[in-house]
Order: C-alpha cells, then structure tokens, then sequence
C-alpha cells in the first residue's frame, strides 16, 4: 500500500496521530512500543494521541522531531491543521457572520 499524501482534500482532516502512524509508523514498521522507548515517554502517551484522545503538545512534538528527524513543531503544525479544520467545520457559517474590522 502507497503512503497517503500530505496534501490534503477538503473532506479529509487526518488527525496528527494517524498522520504519525500512516506517515512514520507503518513505512518504518515501526511499534509504538519502540517509538515510546525511543523518545523516552509512555506508550499509552503515544497511543492516545494516534487515537485522538490528546493532542501532540510541545514536548510530544520535540520528541517526535528528534527521532523522525523532522523541524521542531512539524507534529504540532499538523495537530494545530487538523484543529482549525475542526473548527471552521463546527463554526459552519458562522464565520460569514463576522466582518473584519475595518483598518
């Protein structure tokens, strides 16, 4: 199976923690297990991010950076893109409703 794309539809908002398992995870073969002991912190920690229950904050991000070799807050970047997405998505129209202050 290919790895999915970063690039993102407007249906489609991937939560950071299947990001991090359909991106790193699974093309590494990699467990949360190792993961976990790699980066010094609790599996669960790991897993309750992957099932959305707790996003990725800044230690988590840090963490996850050095080991996958990514830019410090890439991690944080794709939780705080999936929250704006939420968001706009619960505020539905109610956006439209506000008029930008006149400069």
């Amino acid at each position: 199976m290919a790895s999915r794309s970063f690039i993102k539809t407007d249906l489609d908002n991937e939560h950071a923690g299947q990001l991090l398992v359909t991106e790193f995870l699974e093309p590494a073969d990699l467990g949360v297990r190792e993961v976990a002991n790699a980066i010094g912190v609790a599996p669960v920690r790991i897993v309750s991010v992957i099932e959305g229950v707790r996003p990725v904050d800044a230690e988590l991000d840090l963490r996850l950076a050095r080991y996958f070799r990514m830019s410090e807050g890439f991690f944080l970047r794709l939780q705080d893109r999936y929250e704006i997405v939420a968001a706009k998505r619960a505020l539905n129209r109610e956006l439209d409703w506000i008029v930008p202050r006149a400069a």
